[in-house]
């Protein structure tokens, strides 16, 4: 066969399983389904990304800056009664790169503020 083959998405993947799989060897797709590597690579890298299926892929972590300042002087509050079950935690300040500005409790759900945050950088 000589040219230009254009592949299915379903193929691509098939050819990426072949690739990548358990038991997948680049050398062995690319003699099987008469592909170059260079295009496997192309292909595996728009699958992470979405690009290959159309899907979006989901946003990797990132990491940020963190500066531990001194908390600032507050005033006292008058003594209010907890529960006897409450958590007590400090709070958390957060300052995006964007200068979005956050201060959360130190018992915050992990999982929720990580949808937050995600929800601000973009």
């Amino acid at each position: 066969m000589s040219g230009r083959r254009r592949w299915t998405v379903e193929q691509k993947l098939a050819i990426l399983r072949d690739a990548f799989g358990p038991d997948g060897s680049v050398r062995t797709a690319v003699e099987r389904h008469e592909v170059g590597s260079g295009a496997i690579y192309t292909w595996r890298r728009q699958a992470m990304s979405g690009a290959l299926s159309g899907v979006p892929a989901r946003p990797q972590a990132t990491f940020a800056e963190v500066q531990i300042s001194e908390p600032p002087v507050m005033l006292p509050a008058p003594p209010v009664e907890a529960p006897a079950d409450a958590r007590t935690a400090g709070q958390i300040g957060i300052e995006l790169p964007s200068g979005i500005r956050l201060t959360v409790d130190g018992a915050v759900d992990a999982e929720a503020l990580s949808r937050v945050i995600g929800v601000l950088t973009r």
